[in-house]
């Protein structure tokens, strides 16, 4: 089943071509979740629900049934985001041969991706998801000024004790809002480097991501013990109809992230 409607569209596979290329190049440029957590899937446009285990889950026997405890099932959440192609643009590239201008399908693949980012970071209430910032169980550590002093150095150094004293182990990132991200680029005096290239040598990266608000700061051990992004169907472009001569898309996906131990999270603020 063609669940995408292409072949129901009157397009070619070079016009797909140039559609899939541009949301890829888009989204690529955009996403940050995916650049750190280890992806679950592509399960298939078919997976509906998926489970994730805590890492005490164990099988519970009971007058000869069993139960898996500390195992939860959860909805594989759509993204959408549409976009609309004008006939005259089209019948300009097909029967003039003019380049179509397909600025209207990276803005919307951007978009798709800063839902996917906001899921990832605080998750959504109507799909009944948590996110890296708001997951129940994170750790907490009340954040100094980063505008002044070795101020952001030493509230890492705080969180990454907060982890490891936990039994936590792996690779760390550091994701941090704008704000934060400008804060980190004044040179510490006395040692020719930025913050942000110093806090760089403690961990395995370091990240500026536009959807997190104010000042914000969060430590995670991304091993896939610990969290990881659930994927159904990655990004893909469907056709929807033709309406007043124009043609409406929309790009979808199915995703979610799976938090399995909130103690490897530190939320920094």
């Amino acid at each position: 089943m063609d669940f995408l409607a292409r072949d129901a569209s009157p397009f070619e596979d070079d016009f797909w071509k140039g559609i899939d290329k541009a949301v890829v190049e888009a989204a690529s440029r955009t996403l940050i979740g995916r650049r750190f957590l280890n992806i679950y899937g592509p399960l298939g446009s078919g997976t509906i629900s998926i489970q994730y285990d805590r890492n005490d889950r164990e099988e519970v026997f009971e007058n000869g049934f069993v139960k898996t405890s500390g195992r939860k099932s959860i909805e594989l959440p759509q993204l959408y985001q549409d976009f609309t192609l004008l006939w005259r643009d089209l019948e300009n590239n097909m029967r003039n041969g003019m380049p179509l201008d397909l600025s209207v399908v990276s803005s919307s693949a951007q978009a798709i991706s800063n839902k996917e980012d906001e899921l990832i970071f605080y998750g959504n209430e109507f799909v009944g998801l948590e996110g890296l910032l708001n997951a129940n169980g994170v750790q907490k550590l009340k954040i100094s000024d980063w505008s002044t002093g070795e101020n952001p150095y030493s509230d890492l150094i705080k969180a990454i004790n907060m982890i490891r004293d936990k039994g936590i182990v792996g690779r760390l990132v550091l994701c941090v809002s704008q704000a934060l991200y400008f804060d980190l680029q004044r040179i510490q005096q006395g040692t020719g480097m930025t913050e942000a290239q110093r806090i760089s040598s403690m961990i395995s990266g370091l990240y500026n991501v536009s959807v997190m608000k104010g000042k914000t700061a969060v430590l995670l051990c991304v091993e896939q013990q610990y969290m990881d992004l659930a994927i159904g169907v990655d990004m893909s472009t469907s056709y929807l109809e033709q309406k007043d001569l124009n043609h409406s898309f929309r790009i979808i996906e199915t995703i979610a992230p799976r938090i399995k131990d909130a103690n490897a999270i530190v939320v920094i603020e």
